[in-house]
């Protein structure tokens, strides 16, 4: 799916501020060139999906995207994102050589320099969500939501038990239980802290938010899944069918192909029918809807 000229306005200069935020807060003087390896990890690359999500949130609830918490949280949660994703290349992990076009950090810097890159990150971002100004408590909201994201009963949980089951059949419930802490989890996150930033906590907006949030996250994870059996290495920027290759249960093992993609489909509608049921207005709910598409419809 190319994206709409709407949802392209309104992400150019929005990614643009992320990247040079990144840039900005990612310092390249640390030790022993960890401060590359970390550059080389988060910058000029990905879709930047999850900062996405923490500003359209907090923009339809009527905070300002341009908000120093807003951007703090958006590129905290890239920093988890991308630090997930050099310890998930690793040869104890997934064992991956490419991801975003380009060699992996462990095999540009070496094993032991990417899982200090990886730790470093993870460091960051909890830095990056405390400054000494700012709103206390919804800073600790933001903190609260991403170590719980990002720990076992989010990423790492969903980590351990992907890992567990190479090789082994699962359920669809335990596949989905699976994903929404591996992969969902984050993408759930940046609804949660866009919506904390801009003030909510706990409500029907709130829970419809999180409905929302689930639902993208899971439809995510499928559409992945599919992409890895219909794309090749170099639309995706990693490396295609690895899945199979490792025996890894997926939504098309367990589906087929055609009832996959439509299960993604259907899940897309889900989605913006718990952006409906927030009950806020249309036209904020506008680009969450543009996003729920492209992740749905996207080829990479």
């Amino acid at each position: 799916m190319s994206l709409s000229p709407a949802l392209l306005e309104w992400m150019q200069p929005r990614l643009n501020q992320v990247e040079q935020a990144l840039n900005l807060w990612i310092d390249a003087a640390a030790p022993a060139q960890l401060g590359q390896a970390m550059r080389y990890a988060v910058l000029d690359g990905g879709k930047r999906l999850r900062p996405l999500l923490v500003m359209a949130t907090a923009q339809a609830l009527g905070d300002a995207t341009s908000d120093d918490a807003v951007m703090r949280a958006a590129c905290a949660l890239e920093l988890i994102h991308a630090y997930s994703l050099v310890h998930d290349d690793m040869p104890c992990m997934d064992n991956d050589v490419l991801r975003r076009g380009k060699p992996t950090v462990h095999v540009q810097f070496g094993q032991a320099q990417a899982l200090l890159a990886g730790d470093a990150l993870q460091s960051l971002a909890f830095e990056l969500l405390t400054p000494e100004e700012g709103d206390a408590a919804v800073q600790a909201r933001c903190c609260a939501l991403l170590a719980r994201a990002s720990g076992y009963w989010g990423m790492a949980g969903g980590q351990a038990i992907d890992l567990a089951h190479v090789g082994q059949r699962m359920t669809l419930e335990n596949l989905q239980q699976m994903h929404r802490l591996k992969t969902g989890a984050l993408l759930l996150c940046g609804v949660q802290m866009g919506a904390a930033c801009a003030g909510f906590s706990q409500g029907p907006v709130w829970h419809a938010l999180e409905r929302f949030g689930q639902t993208l996250g899971l439809a995510f994870q499928v559409v992945d899944d599919v992409l890895d059996v219909t794309s090749d290495s170099m639309t995706l920027g990693k490396t295609a069918g690895k899945d199979a290759q490792a025996e890894k249960p997926t939504y098309v093992s367990a589906l087929g192909l055609d009832k996959a993609q439509a299960w993604a489909d259907e899940l897309a509608v889900q989605a913006h029918q718990a952006l409906t049921d927030t009950g806020l207005p249309e036209e904020p709910l506008i680009t969450l809807r543009e996003l729920t598409r492209w992740v749905v419809q996207r080829k990479h």
